[in-house]
């Protein structure tokens, strides 16, 4: 087990886009915290102001450090396949079973890392900011940060089910960003039709929205004139999300094994 550790590390730190999707990760999480701390540096810090500037801006539109992560999830197998390095790979480590515990370790490993590194680093921003950092470990901005770091693991094990399940990057890559921008999005503004109103069951179930759940401070407002969805609660919404990542990986996983390289 540990000469596949040591293998999935050497593979890891040895490719560029590891560092470039970390580095541009991080700096687009922190540069949101800098720009949040520039234009309310006037204002009184809140819980809305920590929450925003913690998580880097997850929680609006696309989380850009956990589809950073998710991306070197794939490319965890998605570029051995690609290159053709899955034969060589298993010829010198022919447990299946121990190489992809390896892969997942070192990723979900270094995924904890980098979500911890960058809260700390935009922590470090609202303190050069304001100076205090209040309610940080209170709810529900305590319970947020939580589910925040929940939800960076649960999407790096989704891209790196897709890369397994697919044996390639670009079909992993296109799920990753049309599954949550795009289709997600449009089941939930076409569940606000009348006549298409059967879908407003479907939209508590949709996986993405659900993980996005996980580090919302409180529940979703949708406004007059919108469906009650009857969403689920923080945790139940984040299960949802975790059954998807597993179904993903237990189907890439039991092919993985019974397919050829």
């Amino acid at each position: 087990m540990l000469d596949a550790l040591r293998f999935e590390w050497k593979r890891l730190t040895t490719l560029r886009s590891t560092y470039w999707l970390i580095g541009m990760g991080l700096l687009v999480s922190t540069g949101v915290a800098v720009l949040v701390g520039v234009a309310a540096r006037n204002e009184p810090v809140s819980t809305d102001i920590m929450w925003i500037a913690l998580n880097g801006g997850a929680g609006f539109g696309l989380p850009f450090l956990a589809v950073f992560m998710a991306i070197i999830g794939i490319f965890a197998c998605g570029h051995e396949y690609r290159h053709g390095t899955i034969q060589p790979t298993l010829t010198s480590l022919p447990q299946r079973n121990r190489l992809i515990i390896a892969k997942l370790a070192v990723v979900l490993s270094t995924t904890l890392v980098v979500t911890l590194v960058s809260m700390a680093v935009n922590l470090g921003v609202v303190y050069t900011v304001w100076g205090e950092a209040p309610g940080l470990f209170e709810d529900p901005l305590g319970t947020s940060l939580i589910g925040y770091v929940v939800y960076m693991l649960l999407y790096v094990l989704v891209g790196f089910g897709l890369g397994l399940l697919f044996r390639g990057v670009p079909s992993a890559l296109v799920v990753i960003f049309l599954m949550p921008l795009i289709i997600e999005n449009m089941i939930a503004g076409l569940s606000t039709i009348p006549q298409l109103d059967w879908l407003v069951p479907v939209v508590k179930f949709l996986p993405f929205s659900d993980g996005a759940r996980l580090l919302e401070l409180s529940a979703p407002d949708f406004g007059p004139g919108t469906p009650d969805y009857d969403l689920f609660s923080r945790w139940a919404a984040g299960g949802v999300f975790a059954l998807f990542a597993a179904l993903i990986l237990a189907s890439a996983w039991t092919l993985f094994k019974k397919r050829d390289a």
